[in-house]
């Protein structure tokens, strides 16, 4: 069975636009190509994969299930051009990263070193991106991998815990709590959390919550309204505290203070990327991180 991905991407583009116009327009083709193009699809899969009979374009149940398992396999077939492609013109290594604001610079550039010092030939590309679309980047071919707390994978893609980090408590320097040397989870009883999404939208607010939950108490939260910062800051210019991973000790330019939490508290470290793709880089920085 021969499987055109010419035409596996003109029907992604369908799905994703819902309207052959609009997916013309964006894969530069006349729509007579682009229904030709799907026309012939449909007789490969043997069956219809678009309801055309109204004023919109309606995805059938054999698109959607198509469209579920395009996407890796375009993104698998990309990966492999590229490395094939560096491989033949002798290019080195060069791994794109992505990573939640929840992964701090530091835990970065700490995981870099150790794989700088095992495999100094491979190049790196750094950037922090929202949850949501590190996915998104990894099926478009844009990232090698991604780091985050908590990932729940889309078909194609795959996830591991590579590491665990220390959870701490942030407070802003003149807060009543500020002075101790540790606290306890259940410490906290009485304050506001700051989160950086609502429960049930975000696995790693889940995970914080649970983890007050676990210590006895059901926290009070609040909403960070700025997004996308170094975690520390969240509690600037207010009583709330935060659950960080930065090291103890003054943080912001002195604004905020950090104190660890006894007894220890720890949540991990995960990378995602494509499932069926071959990335020495990435294989490399895996199993270095891991370490």
């Amino acid at each position: 069975m021969a499987l055109d991905l010419r035409k596996l991407e003109h029907f992604v583009a369908v799905v994703e636009e819902l309207s052959f116009t609009r997916a013309a327009a964006r894969l530069h083709l006349s729509q007579q190509a682009l229904s030709t193009s799907i026309r012939a699809l449909e007789r490969d899969v043997g069956t219809p994969l678009f309801d055309r009979g109204g004023q919109q374009t309606v995805v059938l149940p054999a698109g959607h299930a198509l469209y579920g398992d395009a996407r890796p396999l375009l993104a698998s077939a990309r990966a492999a051009l590229l490395r094939a492609r560096r491989v033949g013109r002798e290019e080195d290594d060069l791994l794109r990263i992505g990573h939640t604001p929840a992964i701090t610079g530091q835990e970065v550039t700490s995981l870099l070193a150790k794989l700088r010092a095992a495999d100094p030939g491979i190049s790196v590309t750094v950037r922090q991106l929202f949850p949501a679309s590190l996915p998104e980047q990894i099926l478009a071919g844009d990232l090698d991998v991604a780091l985050g707390r908590v990932f729940s994978p889309p078909r194609g893609l795959t996830s591991a815990t590579i590491g665990r980090h220390r959870l701490r408590v942030a407070v802003r320097a003149g807060h009543r709590l500020a002075g101790r040397e540790r606290l306890s989870l259940a410490d906290l009883a009485a304050e506001r959390l700051m989160v950086w999404a609502p429960p049930g939208r975000s696995g790693y607010t889940d995970l914080l919550l649970g983890e007050c939950r676990r210590a006895g108490f059901e926290p009070e939260y609040e909403i960070n309204p700025v997004q996308g910062t170094p975690p520390v800051t969240a509690v600037q210019g207010n009583d709330c505290f935060a659950l960080v991973t930065s090291p103890p000790g003054p943080a912001a330019d002195g604004e905020v203070t950090v104190l660890d939490l006894e007894p220890a508290v720890f949540v991990p470290l995960q990378a995602m990327w494509l499932e069926h793709s071959t990335s020495s880089a990435r294989d490399a920085f895996l199993a270095t991180a891991a370490d």
